[in-house]
């Protein structure tokens, strides 16, 4: 029973640090990032199962962690709002070529970051040609391009939503 109870507050720990460091930790894995990754997964499985390194200990701790993963998950979709906790939200970070510069700081991402997005997925060269940049849950960074037409007469865009 103590392999369980480990593996759930490993579980629960692990996601509230991951939640609090922001959705750019899982977006793109640097060098930096995979080693510490591989550190937090050594450290994780000593937290779970301690000095009993038996096979059934190591199944019962992957089952715990696969239910209550599967729990959380359930509770997410149930309840919005504990989804919005758990998964957290997507977040608008340039809006028709404007950054929202409290945002990208909060979020710990570069402007750089959003135009190379906007250059590997739609050729966009300048913030003016994005109408809405957004970090998704994922911690992705999706982009909008504005229409053409907006772009050619510089027009409000306020018609249609339609691109």
């Amino acid at each position: 029973m103590q392999v369980v109870l480990r593996a759930i507050i490993t579980y629960l720990l692990l996601m509230m640090l991951f939640r609090l460091t922001g959705k750019r930790t899982l977006a793109q894995v640097t060098t930096f990032d995979f080693v510490l990754l591989l550190i937090v997964s050594e450290c994780t499985q000593q937290a779970m199962i301690s000095d009993d390194r038996s096979v059934t200990n190591g199944v019962l701790a992957i089952a715990s962690l696969m239910v209550a993963d599967h729990f959380f998950s359930h509770i997410g979709q149930k309840f919005k709002g504990a989804g919005k906790v758990l998964e957290g939200v997507p977040l608008v970070l340039v809006e028709h070529g404007r950054p929202f510069e409290d945002r990208l700081k909060h979020s710990r991402i570069e402007i750089t970051e959003v135009l190379d997005a906007a250059r590997e997925h739609h050729g966009l060269e300048r913030l003016e040609q994005i109408k809405y940049a957004i970090l998704e849950r994922t911690g992705g960074i999706s982009i909008i391009p504005e229409r053409e037409g907006r772009l050619a007469t510089g027009s409000s865009g306020k018609g249609s939503g339609a691109l």
